[in-house]
């Protein structure tokens, strides 16, 4: 169906976005209470969980906090696990890169996983979109998200360890990336990128400081795009 207004395109980002809730709050939560059994108190998780809005960076960068790593390793790790932002960033440019600069922040600042999955399909979905309606959806996709993250945190460092260790809140995590990746393996170089991936992690995993996934991801970008390189060379 034609998104035709702004506001209708913004309440159709809200309700895209609303299944997402269910895997960021127990993600979110389970970060709070991590972070606070590592050290951190309300304030920090806050401020770490506002300003870095990538739950990924955030586990990564506080296992290596807790495995006392370098400094200079914490932030290299979590940059690298974040570099897919500015893919993403990429991909959405051709969209989005002529609305107000105003907006073009916010939405920088709110580029996670779930807006740009979910904003890339509809725009691509939906090609008669003005940049203000797919600004208005993708700002959709990230409302609710983004008040469960806050309220989520906020309650995980709150409650700290008094929370039972037996709740399985870490399921969230690969739940929340399958439901984003798997639809998005539609071509021979994306499944030959996951499988270098997988491969390289599992025979890098001794590696200290989790700098094995680091290779991987790279060298699973890498394959990828060799592959798509070789079958464009091949087309007619």
């Amino acid at each position: 169906m034609s998104t035709t207004t702004t506001k209708s395109a913004f309440w159709a980002g809200v309700r895209d976005g609303a299944p997402f809730v269910v895997v960021a709050g127990p993600f979110a939560m389970l970060f709070g209470v991590l972070a606070t059994e590592a050290g951190l108190n309300v304030f920090e998780v806050m401020s770490f969980s506002i300003v870095v809005i990538a739950g990924a960076a955030q586990f990564t960068a506080l296992q290596l906090m807790q495995d006392e790593a370098p400094t200079v390793i914490v932030l290299i790790s979590a940059l690298a696990v974040n570099l897919r932002v500015a893919m993403y960033s990429a991909a959405l440019t051709p969209f989005l890169g002529t609305a107000p600069l105003w907006q073009r922040i916010f939405a920088a600042y709110l580029l996670v996983d779930q807006s740009y999955a979910l904003s890339h399909a509809k725009f691509d979905a939906v090609p008669e979109m003005t940049v203000p309606q797919r600004m208005a959806y993708f700002f959709g996709t990230c409302t609710l998200v983004m008040i469960v993250w806050f309220a989520c945190s906020y309650a995980g460092a709150a409650l700290g360890t008094s929370l039972p260790p037996g709740i399985p809140l870490d399921f969230a995590l690969p739940i929340a990336f399958l439901s984003m990746v798997a639809p998005m393996m539609r071509t021979l170089p994306h499944l030959i990128a996951a499988g270098v991936a997988v491969v390289v992690s599992l025979l890098a995993a001794s590696i200290p400081y989790s700098l094995g996934l680091i290779v991987a991801g790279a060298l699973g970008m890498m394959a990828g795009a060799q592959a798509e390189l070789w079958l464009k060379g091949r087309a007619p």
